[in-house]
């Protein structure tokens, strides 16, 4: 058998880092994560997972400037994101909250070009750049013939591809991303996340996405983040955070843990408790 010669891309550099340093963030009286430092790799694919409530979103919204710490502090290029100003922090960083909402009556085409608001201002008007930009992402998400229909006509999938095109039209360097795929059937999710992976491979885009598909999340992640009662309990290399031990840890759940044919990245199999009788299913790590 010939070995395929796969080609390397060169990812260009990203100046742009994004870190927290002992941060406390949370809801009124109720604290969701707590004494939480991590350093987001630059340039590359992180998934954040963890079971529901664990602290995942309330995370990416702090790190997004969604929500103010109650203590700690969100650093963009070593400065307190709290410091910079709203739009200079939107030409570095793009996010796709949960669930966005759109003013009633606007069109795909409008709404996706909202992206560009931040590279706006009162000596730049829209440009040719701005017209390149939004078409660019109506292709990239496959809805250019959905441009001139309003939003409140797509479905929910449509819609999520929308919301996906407004933020890859922003062109920054950081992309935020909070559960990106929901509402999208199998086949437009790995067309989302190889879009993303596109996108980090061609212009070096750091990018975060919080993600409850584990499976998905091996394939496509550089970088996992475990998180479980609002703090990190393992982060690094796929192989390295899903373990039986760690499934357990942060899901309470039992599993094998086997290799994907074909990313050879690790897969987690679900033991469910009535399979627990049968004698052959002890959970292994990949290693």
């Amino acid at each position: 058998m010939v070995a395929l010669q796969v080609p390397v891309e060169i990812r260009p550099a990203v100046e742009h880092t994004l870190e927290a340093a002992r941060l406390d963030l949370g809801y009124g009286d109720r604290q969701i994560v707590r004494d939480l430092t991590v350093e987001i790799p630059t340039g590359q694919v992180s998934v954040i997972i963890g079971a529901n409530g664990c602290g995942k979103s309330t995370l990416l919204r702090g790190l997004a400037r969604l929500l103010t710490p109650t203590g700690g502090n969100v650093l963009l290029d070593g400065r307190s994101i709290q410091s910079i100003p709203s739009k200079e922090v939107a030409k570095i960083m793009g996010l796709l909250p949960q669930a966005p909402t759109a003013p009633e009556g606007i069109t795909v085409a409008d709404l996706v070009g909202r992206g560009r608001y931040p590279h706006q201002g009162w000596f730049r008007q829209w440009t040719a750049e701005d017209d390149r930009a939004v078409a660019e992402a109506l292709a990239a998400t496959d809805i250019v013939d959905l441009a001139g229909r309003p939003i409140e006509e797509m479905s929910g999938g449509q819609r999520q591809r929308v919301w996906i095109a407004m933020a890859l039209a922003q062109e920054t360097d950081l992309l935020l991303l909070d559960e990106p795929t929901t509402y999208l059937d199998l086949t437009h999710q790995i067309d989302v996340l190889d879009l993303l992976t596109d996108l980090n491979r061609r212009r070096g885009t750091t990018i975060v996405i919080v993600m409850h598909d584990l499976n998905l999340a091996c394939r496509y992640a550089d970088h996992l983040i475990a998180m479980c009662d609002g703090q990190i309990v393992a982060e690094g290399k796929p192989h390295d955070v899903i373990t039986a031990e760690n499934m357990d840890r942060v899901f309470g759940l039992r599993a094998e843990i086997i290799s994907d044919p074909v990313s050879r990245t690790p897969t987690i199999i679900p033991i469910g408790r009535h399979h627990c009788d049968n004698p052959d299913t002890t959970p292994t790590d990949l290693r």
